[in-house]
């Protein structure tokens, strides 16, 4: 018998609290998720500004800075960085409606992952709304580019993202991975993948007042073809399987899930970012409904693309668009 719940929006049973220090501010915060019923979705409050507008939608018309982290500011400058593993467990578990309190500027880096809140979630549940879950369910290949990096969305059945990286002359290399928001694929495969940096950028980015809270117990430390931490990788390809799990949290933040297949070649944040505006720009290239309307008539698309075919789908938009 299906389940019919899977359909409906979802909120935690359970407040769960957080404190931990921010990757780049080094601030420590306390950050707790609330139940909501709140039509507004996704949102932060942050409870150490005293005066004025505090309230942050977790939205991609939000993002204010995407250097090395995504970070959200609302219209009077007040800001909150670094969300996207929270977004990425967030969306990971099917939750549509949390009030998140914070009261430091830059949500807790934990363990570089986002297994921390997957863990948290999971361990308050969830709780059903009576409101039916919505799907932005693309239809037609929407791309940008910068140079060589590019980022696209194409029609497809499920939530799936595919990432490749290329990091030569250091132990990263190059290397792709897929993974979908279908069963166990994200809690089994993603979750667990932690944040990295390279030795040799550091002190140009504490220059910049970036990573004051960056340590080996919250990210991947890569000096050329060694990794710093004593432990090592929590598998080979941690880094690819990283970006995976910050792609989900960027597209997250359209507030409603996108439907679609994310492929990238040596995208981040900023990328993420532009793709979304281009998304919501090009109306006729997808289109809302409910998850259960869409599965009923997008079922069938559940093509794996081939490199060849991504290559094609750029290359025809590039000409389209003059990008």
């Amino acid at each position: 018998m299906e389940n019919i719940h899977k359909y409906h929006k979802m909120t935690i049973r359970h407040s769960v609290s957080f404190v931990g220090i921010g990757l780049h501010t080094g601030k420590v915060s306390k950050l707790t998720l609330y139940p909501s019923v709140d039509s507004r979705g996704i949102y932060f409050i942050r409870s150490d500004v005293k005066t004025g507008n505090n309230t942050i939608d977790a939205n991609w018309r939000s993002v204010s800075n995407t250097i090395l982290s995504t970070n959200l500011s609302n219209q009077t400058g007040v800001s909150v960085y670094t969300v996207e593993h929270l977004m990425s467990a967030l969306i990971a578990c099917g939750i549509d409606n949390v009030r998140i309190e914070i009261d430091g500027p830059e949500v807790p880096i934990l363990d570089g992952s986002s297994e921390g809140f997957v863990e948290a979630i999971k361990s308050v549940g969830v709780k059903y709304l009576r409101q039916s879950k919505q799907g932005i369910w693309v239809t037609k290949p929407v791309a940008v580019t910068d140079g060589d990096k590019y980022a696209l969305l194409l029609p497809h059945s499920v939530p799936r993202v595919t990432v490749c990286i290329d990091y030569p002359d250091t132990i990263v290399g190059s290397q792709c991975y897929s993974a979908s928001l279908e069963g166990n694929d994200y809690f089994h495969n993603i979750a667990y993948a932690r944040t990295f940096g390279f030795a040799d950028q550091l002190d140009e980015l504490k220059k910049q007042g970036l990573v004051k809270g960056g340590a080996l117990i919250n990210a991947v430390l890569v000096d050329g073809d060694e990794i710093v931490n004593p432990e090592g990788l929590r598998v080979k390809n941690e880094f690819v399987r990283h970006k995976v799990l910050d792609a989900f949290g960027d597209l997250a933040l359209a507030g409603t899930p996108i439907i679609g297949h994310y492929y990238a070649y040596k995208a981040g944040h900023g990328i993420n970012l532009k793709l979304m505006n281009k998304l919501f720009r090009e109306t006729s290239s997808w289109t809302c409904m409910s998850l259960r309307e869409g599965k009923n008539i997008f079922a069938d698309i559940d093509e794996n693309h081939s490199d060849e075919y991504i290559k094609q789908t750029i290359n025809s938009i590039k000409k389209a668009s003059c990008l």
